[in-house]
């Protein structure tokens, strides 16, 4: 039995906890400026239709009266961290599935915690109790997607519980919109084809369905029947790590958009080295004023983590592009973490794009270790780097 665990409009909650006086009012956390998306609506702000992913020019067209907050990073990881360490009191098989959600396979665990429905209310209590007082949801189900699924029937603070017996009926009454994968304009075509609940998905062959649909159309197939191989793994290795902003006034001033870079060479850096890891593709996002968007990647021939080597390699990308148009959003990310084998560098300087020298590298990996020391123990805004106050007093 595999479970999954969903915090109840997580950064929202966090905030209406840490100040009583937002309880019961509409709290709706996302971006900072008017051109910013919602991360998370409190349920009293999703009353008005205010949900995830929703620009906050319509959220606040939706419930003017909401409270909207940037949001703290910081504080919802270490809440975060808490719920992860009570799901590992009840298995070492624990699968955290982004920062407010994760499976947890119980497979066998009767013995210690009873049978599935005492273990559910222990593990939400245990929950409320590790983060002073947050509510979540658990689904329960033989395999993951399902347990998803039902995550989500009972919200907020629900339970259900898909014992394998009632599997067939659950998934046969199921909207076809209800599985993984399956959006609007799929749902759509399946419509099309007379398929809304996914007992009418299972009379169609496997055959019809990948000429259809392709891949994705055996991949349906499986979820019909309640299919899922996929494991609680407990570990993933991380593919990448990046960082963005969306500004409040489109913009073509390069300096400017080099000192947002800066900030997220800094944010990218900090992360890896607190990881430990390290990577060789620098990747530059840019979206434009009429929401084309580009990438531009270098691959290097040695793994960084430093901020100033993140930082040189995203403007020479960025330097190399024409801007069309006003940029509205940049964004910097590494990745390749995989243990590829590098080319040996001789001590000198940067001799063509992406060659780094290893004694100037050694030199910004000491200066990040120091400043990294000195936020941890003062706090992030202790130490800052003087290009990020570039035109400023």
């Amino acid at each position: 039995m595999i479970v999954h665990l969903d915090m109840d409009a997580f950064f929202a909650s966090v905030e209406q906890l840490d100040d009583p006086s937002l309880r019961g009012r509409p709290v709706i956390v996302g971006g900072s400026s008017e051109r910013g998306v919602v991360s998370t609506a409190s349920y009293e702000a999703r009353r008005f239709g205010v949900h995830s992913a929703m620009p906050v020019v319509m959220a606040r067209k939706l419930c003017p009266h909401g409270v909207f907050l940037p949001g703290r990073r910081e504080r919802y990881a270490e809440l975060s961290r808490r719920v992860m360490e009570v799901l590992g009191t009840f298995s070492p098989l624990v699968e955290q599935a982004s920062i407010d959600e994760a499976y947890l396979d119980i497979t066998g665990t009767e013995r210690l915690f009873g049978d599935v429905n005492r273990l559910v209310a222990r593990l939400k209590a245990d929950v409320r109790r590790a983060t002073g007082g947050l509510i979540c949801s658990v689904g329960v189900a033989p395999v993951k997607f399902l347990a998803k699924i039902c995550s989500d029937i009972n919200k907020p603070d629900g339970v259900y519980i898909l014992r394998p017996e009632a599997l067939d009926a659950f998934l046969c009454a199921l909207p076809v919109r209800r599985l993984p994968g399956v959006g609007k304009r799929m749902a759509a075509k399946l419509g099309e084809l007379g398929i809304v609940r996914v007992e009418q998905l299972r009379r169609m062959s496997e055959e019809s369905l990948q000429a259809h649909f392709g891949k994705w159309g055996l991949e349906l197939h499986e979820r019909a029947f309640g299919r899922d191989a996929r494991q609680v793994t407990p570990v993933h290795e991380a593919k990448s790590e990046s960082s963005e902003t969306t500004f409040a006034h489109d913009t073509r001033d390069r300096r400017f958009l080099e000192r947002a870079l800066m900030a997220h060479a800094e944010r990218v850096g900090a992360s890896l080295r607190a990881q430990g890891i390290r990577g060789r593709t620098v990747t530059l996002k840019i979206k434009f004023a009429d929401f084309q968007q580009i990438t531009r990647s270098q691959t290097l021939p040695q793994p960084i983590s430093s901020t100033q080597t993140l930082f040189d390699v995203g403007c020479r990308l960025l330097r190399a592009e024409v801007l069309r148009q006003p940029v509205r959003l940049i964004g910097l990310g590494l990745s390749g973490f995989d243990d590829a084998p590098a080319q040996l560098a001789l001590p000198g300087v940067f001799r063509g794009a992406g060659e780094q020298d290893p004694a100037e590298e050694a030199r910004r990996q000491r200066l990040d270790a120091a400043l990294d020391a000195v936020r941890a123990r003062f706090g992030k805004a202790a130490v800052q780097r003087g290009r990020l106050f570039a035109g400023k007093k």
